[in-house]
């Protein structure tokens, strides 16, 4: 996996979360804008020898994902970090 595709298969789990907050929980605070991938940035993005990291972040919602892939074990895990701190989630993706 190179890094743009750790960004854009980040992009795409981050993406997913949206859009499945905003089925589940109608009184959520989404835009329907939450189906745009292109609304979804890259805030920070580093890589070292056995992981890809990245930051993200989106133009309609208060949330922040920190993403983290594992090469070794070909797993991605994804910290949801909203505004207050019982917002914050873990999710662990597998490519």
């Amino acid at each position: 996996m190179t890094s743009q595709e750790f960004i854009d298969f980040a992009k795409s789990k981050v993406q997913e979360w949206l859009l499945f907050r905003l089925k589940y929980d109608p009184n959520c605070l989404l835009a329907a804008d939450a189906d745009y991938i292109d609304d979804i940035f890259s805030v920070w993005y580093a890589k070292d020898q056995r992981k890809y990291m990245a930051l993200l972040g989106t133009r309609f919602a208060n949330y922040y994902f920190e993403c983290t892939y594992d090469r070794s074990k070909k797993v991605m895990y994804m910290d949801v970090l909203g505004t207050t701190w019982h917002d914050a989630k873990m999710f662990k993706a597998h490519r």
